[in-house]
């Protein structure tokens, strides 16, 4: 059974990493960064890169407010771990695993916050009872 420590862990992490995402979105709106992530994705063979560029900003912004309330948690998780792995494969994976230190740029950052939000989706699976989630740890 789930206990009250678990729950509120569950909900700190699950807010924490929306928080991360939207300031992720945030930051490209504030400094300007979405027609150059457009151009970017153009670049790398994405029709209409600007159209793709604002559709994951938007994401980024929307979602993780949903994620927050707890609406369509674990349908809204995939959606950031689909965003993170591409990413990753994209920008990230060829500079390595390292983020700092013995490296710049790597996957480390996207592997944990995917964990996370697939243990977010998993834990707030629709229909699925709540006691697995503890279970699950043991």
């Amino acid at each position: 059974m789930t206990t009250s420590k678990e729950t509120r862990a569950l909900t700190a992490i699950r807010i924490g990493v929306a928080l991360l995402i939207f300031i992720h979105g945030a930051a490209r709106v504030a400094a300007g960064g979405v027609a150059p992530f457009g151009a970017w994705l153009e670049g790398q063979g994405f029709p209409v890169g600007i159209a793709w560029a604002w559709g994951v900003t938007g994401y980024e912004l929307v979602a993780p407010a949903l994620i927050v309330l707890r609406r369509f948690v674990s349908v809204l998780c995939l959606g950031h771990v689909g965003i993170l792995a591409l990413g990753m494969v994209m920008v990230h994976l060829p500079n390595g695993w390292f983020v700092v230190g013995l490296g710049r740029n790597g996957v480390e950052y996207s592997v944990l916050l995917i964990l996370c939000l697939l243990m977010i989706a998993w834990a707030e699976w629709p229909g699925r009872k709540k006691s697995d989630a503890a279970d699950g740890a043991r």
